[in-house]
């Protein structure tokens, strides 16, 4: 396997989890947010609308290090 020397996930590895979180993961996500968000008395608009901007951001900063470089070439890969 190449690359075994580097440290964290391969490319590959990095490519597979980033689908998996954007197809499975984001969804049940937003769903939760929202069933949270339900539960709760309905706020202002402005301030409904500033707690799902604030969440869609921070969704993803725990799994920046997985979606990092994924949409670039494949840098173990052989140049011929």
């Amino acid at each position: 396997m190449s690359g075994s020397d580097k440290p964290g996930l391969s490319y590959k590895a990095r490519r597979r989890w980033s689908l998996v979180l954007l197809l499975v993961g984001l969804p049940v996500y937003i769903v939760a947010v929202v069933t949270i968000v339900n539960w709760l008395d309905r706020p202002p608009i402005w301030l409904e609308l500033l707690v799902y901007v604030a969440l869609g951001i921070l969704w993803a900063l725990p799994f920046k290090f997985v979606f990092r470089g994924v949409g670039k070439e494949d840098p173990d890969q052989d140049q011929n």
